[in-house]
């Protein structure tokens, strides 16, 4: 791999998480704060991003993998992105906003598969180069969030929050520049999505896809729940970021000096499989009402987790699958985890949350038992079945 091509590789990665981070984190305090809606309105409008990775992706797969070279995809996704959420930073109700966000989403989603597709077709050894790229995301994640803290320090205010929104636009107009910059991706003129679906009748890929489906789904539960199950245990709201920023920072060097590693020495299945293990266990400190210490430094798990599952899953995608559709196969894992699977955790978590509350208070001990038991679950069908 060149210089020139690693810059362009992780300048794509970079920006594609970039603006992702950009609003993700802090739109909900100008959903619920200035602008006044629900909580069911909040979880709505956050919503429209898995609803969009249910039909979009396999749309934008199937054109790269047949019809269109995908950094144009991906031009044309962020180009009218940027349009969009300039025009969601000036509304105020719900629905003009939720079908505003509905339709950007949907541009985004599209977005996600065609990154790790460009990145994968041009590198010689996937297992050995993409963790240097793979980085750019969490660090871009955090940095994004640390720049939105400092220009609302230096205004003295976050105003009415839109300008996390504004800030997301105005990155989405470097990622369509970006996204030109990179090296041709023409189609290789393969069946698609359904040669991709085919991948299915391997028994081992469709036990890969289940697990990936569960375990994937069930971490919402810590996306939802960490925040407020640290302050119920006496952790100040004000620090809660900071520690939950101890996950970024172990995703960024477990991304670095461990994902490669791993796979090159124990393989796929292990590597995922630790993973989930990973995962499990961080639920199970959750269940059982650790010191503070310790619920601190459990959040290295997630981190953790989310390469050795999430990251090591869209590469063992990649290898297993023809890269004639390579596209198509990534967007079905991004259908599965990102569409789907984070859709029905959204669901499950916030129906456990409401089911285990008593006065307002929420027994956390049973909450997070749900996602350790169905992690656990995916932990054995990997070592037995994958």
């Amino acid at each position: 791999m060149t210089t020139m091509l690693y810059l362009q590789l992780s300048a794509m990665m970079f920006l594609q998480y970039a603006v992702w981070g950009a609003w993700v984190p802090v739109l909900a305090g100008r959903l619920l704060g200035p602008l006044k809606m629900s909580g069911k309105q909040t979880g709505w409008i956050y919503a429209t991003l898995p609803l969009s990775c249910m039909i979009t992706p396999l749309l934008a797969g199937q054109m790269a993998d047949k019809y269109i070279d995908a950094k144009i995809i991906l031009a044309l996704c962020h180009g009218l992105g940027c349009l969009l959420l300039f025009a969601s930073a000036r509304i105020k109700t719900f629905k003009p906003l939720f079908i505003v966000m509905l339709a950007y989403t949907m541009l985004y989603a599209a977005s996600l598969p065609l990154v790790n597709s460009v990145m994968f077709r041009h590198l010689d050894d996937v297992d050995k180069q993409s963790p240097g790229i793979f980085i750019w995301a969490p660090v871009a994640w955090a940095l994004v969030g640390y720049m939105l803290t400092g220009w609302r320090n230096i205004r003295k205010a976050e105003g009415d929050g839109s300008d996390c929104l504004k800030f997301a636009a105005v990155l989405s107009i470097l990622m369509t520049v970006v996204c030109l910059w990179q090296p041709a991706t023409p189609p290789k003129e393969g069946k698609g999505m359904l040669e991709a679906l085919s991948l299915l009748h391997e028994p081992k890929f469709a036990v890969f896809i289940a697990v990936s489906l569960v375990v994937g789904g069930v971490m919402q539960f810590y996306f939802l729940g960490t925040g407020q199950y640290l302050q119920d245990r006496g952790i100040s709201g004000k620090n809660v970021p900071a520690i939950m920023g101890i996950a970024q920072a172990l995703q960024a060097l477990a991304t670095l000096f461990a994902l490669g590693w791993l796979i090159k020495n124990f393989g796929h299945k292990w590597t995922l499989t630790l993973g989930a293990a990973v995962w499990m266990l961080l639920y199970l400190i959750y269940t059982l009402k650790m010191p503070k210490a310790i619920l601190v430094g459990g959040q290295v798990f997630h981190g953790l987790a989310y390469v050795f599952f999430m990251i090591a899953g869209q590469m063992y995608v990649n290898k297993v699958a023809p890269q004639e559709i390579a596209s198509s196969a990534q967007a079905l894992i991004f259908l599965v985890t990102t569409g789907i699977g984070l859709f029905l955790g959204t669901q499950l978590a916030g129906f456990s949350m409401d089911r285990f509350a008593v006065d307002g208070k929420i027994n956390w001990s049973k909450v997070f038992a749900i996602p350790m038991v169905l992690t656990a679950l995916g932990v054995l069908a990997l070592v037995v079945a994958f």
